[in-house]
């Protein structure tokens, strides 16, 4: 065969493959035509499904619970825990603190007293099966058990956690003019009230007489004051040995109507002869300052 005929018959059998392959696409694409009316004519008429009318917020109500069921469930399993003797851990940790300390004050531990104020009807139950209460002032930082009154008792017999404590004729000077210096500086608008040793000498000058003594003697003062922080009614201010912080809790200890009956009653035993006749008397008086000890440490009553 010649080259000529053998280049005419290649080019008829290109010519024949290429028909073949435009077919093949031609074929292909009725198909998928076909296919896309086919789905495009529904096969039934079925209803159309009506939204629903509930709002989002029924719907999620009904799987969770509507809000005011949620909360009466809340509340009622927290009385039950409440019933139980179920706190807390951080409310079971500051009544603990309370009941061993008896003072907690806001300007010392902000946290502690944070988590009284969240939990005091809790608290003040579980105290009050011992006959003991809280005593809360947001106002001025102060939290601390007491011995419950005995009109707030429903019963007659009871045992006491709390021990009284009078205070010796120094100390009740000592706590008086403390007071009286802290009624005047609150008065006087301050909030911090701070008074040094040297002050409290000075207030202490008047009633020499009844301590037997017509000079102030310091390691009894400072033996007295170191009794006033032990007790939480002063803190030392930090960096100072001689300078003191009076807190809110001398309030609860000495009211201002028993402050000045004492501070009469005292100046009055000063100016009579015989400092020992004095001491004997006020000692013996009804109205001699007590203090109550709760754990190991002291509590204001």
């Amino acid at each position: 065969m010649s080259k000529k005929e053998v280049e005419k018959t290649d080019s008829a059998m290109g010519g024949t493959g290429l028909q073949e392959r435009l077919r093949q696409i031609q074929l292909n694409q009725e198909q998928v035509n076909q296919k896309r009316a086919s789905q495009d004519v529904p096969v039934e008429n079925k209803p159309i499904q009506e939204p629903s009318l509930k709002t989002e917020e029924e719907q999620k109500n009904e799987f969770l619970g509507s809000p005011e069921s949620t909360e009466q469930e809340i509340d009622s399993e927290s009385e039950l825990g409440f019933e139980r003797g179920k706190m807390p851990p951080e409310a079971r940790r500051v009544l603990v603190y309370l009941l061993k300390h008896g003072v907690i004050l806001a300007a010392q531990k902000k946290t502690l007293f944070e988590i009284v104020c969240r939990y005091q009807p809790s608290i003040q139950n579980h105290l009050s099966d011992v006959y003991l209460k809280l005593v809360l002032d947001e106002k001025s930082g102060v939290a601390f058990v007491a011995q419950m009154d005995e009109s707030e008792m429903e019963e007659t017999d009871m045992v006491s956690l709390m021990t009284r404590r009078t205070l010796s004729l120094y100390d009740t000077l000592v706590l008086l003019v403390l007071r009286k210096h802290y009624q005047e500086r609150e008065s006087a608008g301050e909030l911090r009230i701070i008074i040094d040793i040297e002050r409290i000498e000075a207030y202490l000058t008047p009633f020499l007489p009844l301590t037997n003594s017509m000079k102030s003697d310091q390691r009894k003062i400072s033996a007295s004051l170191n009794k006033m922080v032990e007790k939480h009614l002063l803190s030392k201010v930090r960096g100072s040995e001689d300078r003191f912080e009076i807190t809110p809790i001398i309030r609860y200890v000495v009211n201002a109507e028993f402050l000045e009956k004492m501070l009469e009653t005292y100046q009055n035993l000063a100016h009579k002869e015989g400092g020992k006749e004095a001491d004997d008397v006020a000692l013996q008086s009804n109205d001699s300052v007590n203090l109550t000890e709760s754990g190991s440490d002291r509590a204001p009553n």
